[in-house]
């Protein structure tokens, strides 16, 4: 069994900065690329960030500049830091990763709960 878990969401005046961690856990052989989601109240699901397991980044045009992720691979967790924070980006944010939990097996996508993210004054 898999489970990955966020921490660090709350409420941040625009301007201010935040920082999103996650960590999977359970059986797990490999993680593959890992990745940050947002859904905003009424809109779609969107990727804001994400990593492969050698490093090689990807942003969401809204967030770059202003967001950076990182992983560590030994400890399969995946970071968010967010500067610059605006109240457009006023979301729940959703970890995501890729897990391979025995070798010989295919890779699926585990989500976790999501943590609100409110940037307001």
């Amino acid at each position: 069994q898999v489970q990955v878990v966020e921490s660090g969401g709350g409420l941040v005046q625009p301007g201010g900065s935040l920082r999103l961690s996650c960590a999977a856990s359970g059986t797990i052989f490999l993680i593959n690329a890992m990745g940050w989601y947002r859904q905003a109240p009424g809109k779609q699901r969107e990727l804001v960030a994400a990593i492969t397991r050698g490093g090689v980044t990807n942003y969401a045009d809204s967030v770059k500049g202003r967001f950076t992720i990182s992983r560590d691979n030994a400890k399969n967790t995946v970071d968010l830091e967010m500067n610059s924070l605006k109240p457009e980006d006023t979301a729940v944010y959703y970890c995501n990763a890729e897990i391979r939990i025995r070798l010989g097996t295919e890779n699926r996508m585990y989500w976790g709960q999501g943590t609100q993210v409110t940037v307001s004054s």
